[in-house]
């Protein structure tokens, strides 16, 4: 049988609930109606919302829908019920009493890992996991590898357990929402990496602890054969007092990177001359230069070295630099739009936390103009404020939070000696009209949020794609 028969069979004859129609609750609501089960598709939203075209699809396969302020009067009657990763539990009544009840409560990443055949390269941490995933899967298919992308990256991964076999290999983003209650993994990862913690999501999480603990569930549970990557430079006891450095959680082989100086084994830059390499019991091998690397920032000098510790063994060093070379960048992460009237603009819509931003801004080296401004996740602003006086010539504020930025910036002590410019709007599209009217010839124009989207739109994604309609429509 193929893992995707063997998880029909053990559900054969349950009535199934996916709560939250998202990108990864559509295509699973698909897969499981496909192979036959009864499925309940379940969202407080309207089909419009949803999509209509795709409810439509379900509809056909013989989805039932449940939509509305009384979309979960239906959970008593299933057998099992699958949660969207954004919905958490231990915030949420209604998945409380499910439990109590009896009824299986899950995720289609909980199901991918207990099922999926191959090797599994899973990612987690605050920043970088994107652009990490990504180059990583991009390694592996240059090699020649057949590789299966998904989870937190955008893609469900429970519906290719049709496809995926024993010679493939899973690489997996994955957030803290995911790994809450993905504790004793039955299907361990092969190789974990956790690229750093920050204090972020707390407008989510109950604590700091219960974020950090989210992230430490992706190594705890690896076997001794198995690789851990953690990051040299990045201080992983964050958090409560009680809790040591997350390299203390290593149950497997522990490998790590740097860009600041040289490690026992993993892959580091030599900060003289640029030069990565990657080292394994003290015998180094030259990879690339960092000049090789076609994307901006010093962050993603992070991330090829993340990447390059993740794969090391199966990837050939020759095949890591022409990924370096030729890859442009992950969409929404200083993603390049257009050039207008000698004004390069850039989309860098995932930087929704300070730390995100300030790898923003310092990437291009120079004073740039600034878009920012969204819905308020509770991050404290001020931990940027010195980047953007240093960075930043025009900052335009947009949004929920613009008053909050605005402030947070005037009252910091250097302020008065900047010669920034900060201007607030009410929304993306005034502000995006306001810096094509402003920004001069040779200017740097990035959307740099600084906080989520949901006070204008339904993600970043969303923002973003909105931000580069805006700038393509420019004449």
């Amino acid at each position: 049988m193929t893992p995707a028969e063997k998880y029909i069979e053990s559900i054969k004859g349950k009535k199934v609930a996916l709560v939250g129609m998202g990108v990864a609750n559509l295509p699973c609501a698909k897969f499981l109606a496909s192979h036959g089960i009864e499925t309940y598709a379940c969202d407080r939203r309207d089909k419009e919302y949803i999509g209509k075209e795709k409810c439509k699809e379900l509809e056909q396969l013989g989805v039932h829908f449940s939509l509305g302020e009384n979309y979960l009067d239906i959970l008593p009657e299933m057998d099992i019920v699958f949660r969207s990763h954004g919905i958490l539990p231990f915030q949420n009544k209604w998945i409380g009493e499910c439990i109590k009840r009896g009824q299986t409560v899950t995720t289609e990443m909980e199901v991918f890992f207990e099922y999926c055949p191959s090797k599994i390269i899973a990612v987690t941490g605050s920043n970088g996991k994107t652009t990490t995933t990504t180059l990583i899967s991009k390694m592996l298919e240059l090699q020649g590898y057949n590789v299966f992308l998904g989870g937190n990256i955008g893609k469900a991964l429970m519906p290719e357990l049709d496809n995926i076999t024993k010679n493939d290999i899973a690489v997996v983003e994955l957030s803290s929402f995911q790994l809450l209650t993905m504790g004793n993994m039955k299907n361990k990862p092969d190789v974990a990496v956790v690229t750093n913690i920050e204090c972020t999501h707390q407008d989510h999480h109950i604590s700091l602890d219960e974020y950090v603990d989210a992230k430490r569930n992706l190594l705890i549970y690896q076997s001794s054969s198995q690789r851990t990557v953690l990051n040299a430079d990045c201080d992983y006891s964050i958090g409560n007092s009680v809790y040591h450095d997350m390299r203390y959680d290593v149950r497997g082989r522990l490998y790590q990177f740097s860009i600041k100086h040289p490690v026992e084994n993993g892959a580091f830059m030599d900060e003289k001359t640029g030069d990565i390499f990657y080292c394994e019991n003290g015998e180094r091998t030259l990879v690339m230069n960092k000049n090789d690397i076609i994307i901006p920032g010093t962050h993603n000098i992070e991330n090829y070295c993340t990447a390059i510790s993740a794969v090391w063994g199966m990837v050939d060093a020759s095949n890591m630099k022409t990924v370096a070379q030729t890859f442009g960048g992950v969409e929404h992460r200083i993603e390049f739009v257009r050039e207008f009237g000698g004004v390069k603009y850039y989309n860098d819509s995932i930087a929704t936390s300070p730390s995100r931003v300030i790898s923003g801004l310092k990437a291009f080296g120079e004073k740039i103009v600034v878009i920012m401004g969204g819905s308020d996740k509770g991050n404290d602003m001020t931990e940027m404020v010195p980047y953007i006086l240093k960075y930043v010539k025009l900052l335009v504020l947009n949004g929920a939070t613009a008053d909050k930025i605005y402030d947070c910036i005037v009252n910091f002590p250097d302020y008065k000696n900047s010669d920034i410019k900060i201007e607030k709007k009410k929304t993306l599209q005034e502000a995006v009209e306001y810096v094509k009217e402003n920004a001069q010839n040779g200017d740097i124009v990035s959307l740099c949020p600084a906080c989520p989207a949901f006070d204008q739109f339904k993600t970043f994604e969303y923002r973003g794609r909105e931000y580069k309609r805006l700038v393509n429509e420019f004449e």
